[in-house]
């Protein structure tokens, strides 16, 4: 079984959150869940602001440093003890945990960035896998330093092969075809929500890869924008900024569970049978006979350069 943490940290503070992961960790794996994943960055949240208040790209604006240098203060280290609890919670529950983080880095090469990057634990505790997104989104690009290859890698578990991307990697061509070629069977796609465009993403992942495809939003409330930061005056502080939206794909491109809007909660969704997986390739297989390795060669760069 798969839980879909559909909720959000509590913002802008590392500690309570990380406390709250943990929480929901071991409800999910009360429930049966042998995978728990999180949405993008999701420690300790994701800076929705920098597409809701105004002015946020103007020069030298205070509030937005003030709030950026929240956002790194509560940020997470690879070797962190945070990270150290997760792998503690990930074998004491027995579950694989896939999470969206805020990765800074205090000293050496790296240092004074925060990275939008994803980690991946498996059931006995271990870091299997730190991915950087490739390259921040837009807005993003004011927050967030850009990554690298290394963490562009699937892994085998006892119910299929997995791996997982950032938000807007879904549209990056190249990226998609690295992945397609680490043959996954189970995909995880971290979104801050999976509003329509986010879904389209997704379906055309499923159906390009012939994988199942697990699409992860979380929820934000107006109210929980950085102090400092105004929204426009049509905002009461209750909205959902970030609304879910989570959802669970076929390798046919179908939904098999819908979107799922406005609740903030654990969705729990049984792992699907992996026997549709080879059928569905007969007439698509992108890293197989759709591919033309004749024709096209794509080289990826894999070293992490701190």
């Amino acid at each position: 079984m798969i839980a879909i943490i559909q909720a959000g940290p509590v913002y802008f503070n590392l500690h309570e959150s990380i406390n709250k992961a943990l929480f929901l960790i071991k409800e999910a794996a009360k429930s049966g869940a042998k995978i728990v994943v999180f949405g993008e960055t999701w420690l300790s949240g994701y800076p929705a602001w920098i597409d809701y208040c105004p002015d946020v790209a103007v020069w030298n604006n205070e509030a937005v440093k003030n709030s950026w240098a929240d956002l790194f203060k509560n940020g997470v280290e690879i070797k962190g003890k945070e990270v150290i609890l997760l792998k503690k919670a990930a074998k004491e529950n027995g579950v694989y945990i896939i999470i969206g983080i805020n990765e800074i880095i205090k000293k050496g090469k790296g240092n004074g960035t925060i990275y939008n990057a994803i980690i991946t634990i498996n059931n006995n505790g271990e870091l299997l896998n730190h991915h950087r997104k490739l390259m921040p989104t837009f807005s993003e690009k004011l927050v967030y330093g850009i990554g690298d290859g290394f963490g562009l890698n699937s892994f085998k578990t006892t119910f299929g092969t997995i791996g997982s991307l950032i938000c807007w990697e879904h549209w990056m061509p190249l990226a998609r075809q690295t992945m397609h070629d680490e043959a996954e069977d189970f995909h995880f796609a971290l979104w801050p929500s999976v509003h329509e465009i986010h879904q389209l993403a997704s379906r055309n992942y499923a159906f390009e890869g012939r994988c199942y495809v697990v699409a992860v939003g979380q929820v934000m409330r107006a109210r929980q924008i950085p102090k400092g930061l105004k929204l426009p005056d049509n905002y009461s502080g209750n909205e959902l900024l970030l609304n879910g939206g989570s959802c669970v794909i076929g390798p046919n491109g179908k939904f098999l569970l819908e979107p799922q809007f406005n609740k903030e909660e654990i969705i729990y969704f049984e792992i699907p049978s992996s026997d549709i997986l080879t059928s569905e390739k007969m007439n698509l297989s992108v890293s197989g006979h759709y591919q033309r390795h004749d024709v096209f060669e794509l080289n990826v760069n894999k070293k992490r350069y701190f």
